[in-house]
């Protein structure tokens, strides 16, 4: 369980480029396990994947700048970043 305090935030992110079929969505909740962030990934039906993440700013901030690079066979393209609302522990794969 992640353990937020009340400076956290959250953001949506919407991955543009090759992110799906490279093990994008694992490898993002792997990488939300190590920096304590939550939320949830999935992929969209346009391609992209698209990702709620909160926790604590330095963190979520970890978060995106892993969004931009993504796992090793991902291409990303680009991230739009919005703010978010939802509070969320743990990081899960929705469908």
């Amino acid at each position: 369980m992640t353990t937020i305090t009340p400076h956290a935030i959250t953001l949506r992110l919407v991955i543009h480029g090759r992110v799906q079929g490279v093990f994008f969505r694992d490898s993002m909740r792997r990488e939300a396990h190590r920096l304590a962030v939550a939320g949830w990934v999935r992929n969209r039906s346009d391609g992209s994947a698209e990702a709620a993440v909160h926790g604590e700013p330095t963190a979520v901030d970890a978060i995106v700048r892993w969004a931009r690079r993504g796992p090793t066979l991902a291409q990303v393209e680009r991230v739009d970043i919005e703010p978010h609302d939802g509070a969320y522990t743990g990081f899960e794969i929705i469908d």
